[in-house]
């Protein structure tokens, strides 16, 4: 992938000095953390800045780390971080779950959770997910810190909550107090690396009680009000399953673009939601599928 633009690099090693010249620079630069989707956007010639920040020198932004049930991912923290992590696997097993639709092992091993939501495309596998736990995106600066909930994070396609000379330095996911299980569905054109067709992360709860986000079929991922409050407090059936269906062309506002048509979207998302409901509660009652087998 040849890149014949020319721009200045930094890597800097303390945040303060990161964010500092970040501001500085402004539109002109982009930062890098594993740049999976930056250095292809360069190479295509869609951005061209005049100055390229690393992040990888700043020291703690690597960490994965649980503590007073708030699951802590740093900004560097790649998707085969995420896989080969103990605290995941046992107690966010659904985030390894979507680890494995990621792109192929190359790209797990270079892009981050927190690229994959600044880039903030409609399809990024992230997104359903953090929004299920009610995460928030932490952020640094040039007047303060602070902490965006992830509900507020997408405000279009590739556009995000942030302000100028602010960096993304990690997440934070509250563990659910209530026993709770999730499932992850994303549907392809084919086995192998492809971006979603459209995607769907459900969170079963004690109580009956679910929470629903869609990927790719809206201008950035969204969660479904109208469904959850559908099934709040109801014990799932074939029934209820149908109702929840019926309420899906309210919650989306999906396109035709090279990957579906708006109509093939519509309609398998409804599918998908319908396995992802009965996969989730299944799990709950520790009699589900696997996390990491497929459902669709």
């Amino acid at each position: 992938m040849a890149i014949a633009h020319q721009f200045e690099y930094l890597k800097p090693h303390r945040l303060a000095e990161a964010v500092k010249t970040f501001a500085r620079y402004g539109n002109r630069a982009q930062l890098l953390a594993g740049g999976t989707d930056l250095i292809g956007l360069i190479a295509d010639d869609a951005v061209r800045p005049d100055v390229v920040i690393d992040l990888k020198g700043l020291a703690g932004l690597s960490r994965i780390e649980l503590k007073n049930g708030i699951l802590s991912v740093g900004a560097l923290v790649t998707f085969s971080d995420l896989r080969q992590s103990p605290i995941i696997a046992k107690k966010f097993p659904v985030i390894r779950e979507m680890t494995e639709w990621v792109a192929s092992l190359g790209i797990r091993n270079r892009a981050t959770m927190v690229g994959n939501i600044c880039s903030a495309v409609p399809c990024c596998d992230s997104g359903p997910i953090l929004l299920i736990y009610d995460a928030a995106v932490l952020v640094s600066g040039p007047l303060r810190k602070r902490k965006i909930p992830i509900t507020d994070w997408f405000t279009g396609p590739r556009n995000t909550a942030l302000k100028r000379g602010e960096i993304v330095t990690g997440l934070a996911i509250p563990l659910p107090k209530k026993k709770h299980a999730a499932c992850f569905v994303k549907l392809k054109r084919y086995d192998g690396g492809d971006l979603a067709q459209a995607s769907v992360a459900v969170l079963a709860l004690a109580g009956n009680s679910y929470r629903v986000a869609f990927g790719s079929v809206a201008p950035s991922p969204i969660r479904a009000p109208k469904i959850e409050a559908h099934l709040e407090g109801k014990a799932l059936s074939d029934t209820l399953l149908e109702e929840a269906v019926q309420l899906v062309p309210e919650e989306i506002a999906p396109i035709t673009d090279i990957r579906a048509t708006r109509e093939y979207r519509a309609q398998m998302i409804g599918v998908m939601l319908k396995r992802g409901l009965r996969t989730a509660a299944s799990r709950f009652e520790g009699n589900g599928p696997e996390y990491g087998s497929s459902v669709i």
